[in-house]
């Protein structure tokens, strides 16, 4: 059963229905799920294919992708958010991205359809919410690029629009990847924001618990963590709860005006690019 008292939705990360139908029969419930191409190339079928050295053509990996992952966890929880990643690189154009938008959009009615928070991949996005499909703004790692996803999607319906900041990644590189969700909530807080604070790319239990009490809309987190969740009693997080990392670098508060234009904020990050060229790889490799 849900938490008395938890209003963040929660997602779980993967690529395989059935790690999510065991995810929600272990929760007792489950607000959405997110996949990715990297979810995609890790999805049991997807590797053995690729273990028997078979790969796909783009036409069978995206029938793939909707059929065998997206439709299957569509049964398993009906009526959810399921976000879905167009495959994009550096230089994949914002109009290949939303050709992919308006095809993977038709997979469920419950689609959030994945943009890279790019220039070009904002630019997708906006002619995206054009077109009333919902965007999750992805490889989020500053706060620019939240202040940029609300500037240009001003004037969507709450809930069409997503950021997803990954504060996993963010540790990776030594900085204290929830101050990164502290400080896009207060900022959007201050606007009464329409977008959605997705908190990605969660590590463990602690970063959960930490993205509930900052007040993150959704946050989304591998099956494993959630599971522990269950085991430990889905406990909610007290007042005073903090995850301190030895040798983390805080990331100090940015004063920036989210209703600026937005192509005056810098987008560019090198957590960004890495993610760019991680997920294009997983895609490609399961391309003949």
């Amino acid at each position: 059963m849900r938490p008395e008292g938890l209003t963040t939705q929660i997602f779980v990360d993967g690529g395989d229905p059935e790690e999510t139908r065991r995810v929600k029969d272990k929760l007792g419930f489950l607000d959405g799920q997110t996949t990715n191409p990297s979810f995609v190339a890790k999805n049991p079928e997807a590797k053995k294919r690729l273990e028997k050295g078979e790969r796909f053509s783009e036409k069978e990996l995206l029938a793939f992708y909707r059929d065998t992952i997206v439709k299957e966890i569509e049964k398993v929880i009906p009526g959810r958010s399921i976000s879905i990643e167009v495959h994009a690189d550096d230089s994949t154009p914002a109009e290949r991205m939303l050709e992919q938008a308006r095809e993977m959009a038709t997979w469920t009615p419950n689609a959030q359809i994945k943009f890279p928070t790019t220039t070009t991949g904002i630019e997708a996005a906006v002619r995206a919410l054009q077109e009333d499909i919902p965007v999750n703004m992805t490889l989020c790692f500053q706060q620019a690029q939240a202040a940029a996803v609300h500037s240009a999607t001003r004037g969507a319906k709450k809930g069409d629009v997503f950021v997803s900041p990954f504060v996993g990644r963010l540790y990776d590189r030594g900085e204290n990847g929830m101050d990164l969700i502290a400080n896009i909530r207060r900022m959007y807080n201050k606007v009464d924001s329409h977008v959605l604070l997705l908190a990605a790319s969660l590590r463990d239990l602690d970063q959960l618990l930490q993205s509930i009490l900052l007040g993150a809309d959704i946050a989304t987190c591998k099956p494993e963590t959630l599971m522990q969740w269950a085991d430990e009693g889905m406990h909610m997080p007290p007042q005073d709860f903090s995850v301190a990392y030895e040798g983390a670098k805080a990331i100090p508060y940015q004063h920036l005006d989210p209703e600026k234009d937005w192509r005056s904020f810098d987008l560019s990050h090198p957590k960004l690019d890495e993610g760019l060229e991680k997920f294009s790889a997983d895609w490609t490799k399961l391309l003949k």
